[in-house]
C-alpha cells in the first residue's frame, strides 16, 4: 500500500492545466465498443481507473494504439465476447466500477453482455436499477446469478422504447444512450442526466452517426442507425480537478492559475467556492485565485446558516463535496454539507476532526463546518484515504495543517488524479510518495 508524506505549511505559486476529465472518459471509452472502425480520443487522463479501463477493453479484443501521451486510438473490430465468461474478466471488470458502461455497447452491437456486481469507492450504496430497469425496457432479458453475484444480458435486437428515469443518473444515462443508437426505432429518455461529460458522450455518438436530439436537456430522444462508424473526440478538462486546485489554494493561502478551465461548463462550482468566500476570478478560460489569509463564509439573505448541497447537474456535483467540507474548516463562520447521494461519504471527517477541525457530524447525510478561521490550525497526523474524493481532500487538509501528515492507500488518490504529488510539487508543495 503505497503512501504520501507531506509536509505542511507550504504555499503553491504558479499555473497548473486540469487533466482529462475521469468521468467522461470512463464513457466515451466504452463507447468504442460501439463500432468496428477506428476512434481516437484525445486529452485522456494517466489514471488508474482509465488505464485499468483500457486493458480491460485490451483483454476483449479492442486494438488499443497510444499515438501520443493523451491521444489514443481504439478499434473494436476484433472483440472476443467469450473472454467475457473467463474468470480473468470477471476479477478485472469487479473491481472497476466504470465497466458497468459495457452493458449499452454490448448489447446493441452484439446482443449480449456480462458483467459482475462492480466496485469502486466505498461510499454507500449505488444501486444499480436505473441501468438495468431502462435496459430490459429497451428489450433485453436479464439473468442474475447471486452467487456469483453476476449479471447476463441478452436481447436478439434492442427496440426503442419510452424510458422515464427514477434518478437523474449519470452513468445509468450514458448506458442507455449508448444502447439506443443501435436499437430498431425511437427511443426517449426522460429524467436523463444533463452533466457536460453526457452531453460530450452524445456529440461523440452524433459524430459517429447517431441521431439524437435534445443534446444538454433532461430528454434524449434517439432514432436508432443501423452501424456507427469512427470518430475523433477530445475530452473536456475534469472539473473536479479544477476544483480541487481552488480548494488547495484557498486551504494554503496561495496564488495560482489554473488554465484552460472550459469555464463555461463548470456550472455552478466556482459560486460554490465564492460563497465560501473565496475569490475566484475568471480571465478568459482560466481560472485565478489570488492568494487570502482568510475568508468569510456567506450566510442566507435571512441571516441563516449557509447550506451547501448536492443535486443532479445543473446543481452542485456530489464529488466535490468532501473539498468543499474541507475548505470550510478555515474559513469564518459555519456552514451545513448535506450529502444527499451517498450515505457513507462524510465518514471522513473523523479523521480532520482528530486534526483539530470543528465538525459536528449530525448523521450520515449531513455535517456542520464551524470555520476556525486563523485561531487554530490543523494539526498533521496519519490517516488512510478510503476513496478518491476523501482522499484529495484529506491531502488538501495535510497541506495546510502544521507538521507532517502520512495518508496511506493513495492508490485511491491515483484512481482519479494525475501524478498529482508531482504536479503540485512543482508549485511548491511538500509530497513525498513512498511506495508501498
Amino acid at each position: 500500500m503505497s503512501s504520501f508524506i507531506i509536509e505542511g505549511g507550504h504555499r503553491l505559486k504558479g499555473t497548473i492545466s486540469p487533466q482529462g476529465a475521469k468521468n467522461e472518459a470512463l464513457q466515451v471509452i466504452c463507447a468504442t465498443l460501439l463500432t468496428n472502425e477506428e476512434v481516437i480520443i484525445e486529452n485522456i487522463p494517466d489514471i488508474l481507473d482509465v488505464n485499468n479501463l483500457i486493458r480491460l477493453l485490451q483483454d476483449m479484443g479492442v486494438s488499443v494504439h497510444r499515438q501520443q501521451e493523451t491521444t489514443y486510438a481504439f478499434r473494436a473490430d476484433r472483440i472476443d465476447l467469450t473472454y467475457l465468461q473467463s474468470d480473468d474478466f470477471m476479477q478485472k471488470s469487479a473491481s472497476l466500477r466504470g465497466s458497468i458502461m459495457i452493458i449499452g455497447p454490448l448489447l446493441a452491437r452484439f446482443g449480449e453482455a456480462v458483467v459482475p456486481q462492480p466496485g469502486g469507492d466505498k461510499i454507500g450504496r449505488r444501486r444499480l436499477d436505473t441501468h438495468f430497469n431502462g435496459i430490459m425496457k429497451l428489450g433485453a432479458r436479464m439473468i442474475f446469478n447471486e452467487k456469483k453475484q453476476l449479471f447476463t444480458l441478452t436481447a436478439p435486437k434492442l427496440q426503442g422504447a419510452y424510458i422515464l428515469l427514477d434518478e437523474a443518473s449519470v452513468t445509468g444515462t450514458a448506458n442507455l444512450l449508448m444502447a439506443a443508437v443501435l436499437a430498431e426505432g425511437e427511443t426517449t429518455i426522460y429524467n436523463a442526466a444533463c452533466e457536460p461529460y453526457v452531453e460530450q458522450l452524445s456529440r461523440m455518438l452524433v459524430r459517429m452517426g447517431a441521431h439524437i436530439e435534445g443534446i444538454g436537456s433532461n430528454r434524449l430522444t434517439v432514432k436508432g442507425v443501423t452501424s456507427l462508424s469512427g470518430c475523433r473526440h477530445r475530452l473536456l478538462p475534469d472539473m473536479i480537478e479544477i476544483g480541487s486546485f481552488i480548494g488547495m489554494a484557498a486551504m494554503t493561502a496561495s496564488e495560482i492559475t489554473i488554465r484552460d478551465t472550459s469555464a463555461k461548463n463548470l456550472g455552478i462550482i466556482p459560486e460554490s467556492f465564492r460563497r465560501l468566500g473565496i475569490t475566484v476570478e475568471q480571465q478568459g478560460d482560466d481560472l485565478f485565485i489570488p492568494c487570502q489569509e482568510s475568508y468569510t463564509i456567506e450566510s442566507f439573505i435571512d441571516g441563516s446558516i449557509l447550506t451547501l448541497a448536492d443535486a443532479p447537474w445543473p446543481g452542485l456535483t456530489p464529488d466535490l463535496l468532501s473539498v468543499l467540507l474541507v475548505v470550510a474548516t478555515k474559513a469564518k463562520g459555519s456552514v451545513l454539507i448535506h450529502q444527499k447521494m451517498f450515505e457513507s461519504r462524510l465518514f471522513f471527517v473523523d479523521k480532520l476532526i482528530d486534526m483539530g477541525a470543528q465538525i459536528i457530524l449530525c448523521d450520515p447525510h449531513r455535517a456542520v463546518v464551524i470555520g476556525l478561521d486563523n485561531r487554530f490550525h490543523l494539526k498533521g497526523m496519519t490517516m488512510t484515504s478510503p476513496d478518491i474524493r476523501a482522499g484529495i481532500s484529506l491531502l488538501i487538509a495535510a497541506m495546510s495543517a502544521k507538521g507532517k501528515s502520512t495518508i496511506h492507500n493513495i492508490d485511491q488518490i491515483d484512481r482519479g488524479y494525475q501524478q498529482i504529488d508531482q504536479r503540485l510539487n512543482t508549485l511548491g508543495a511538500r509530497i513525498k510518495r513512498i511506495e508501498g
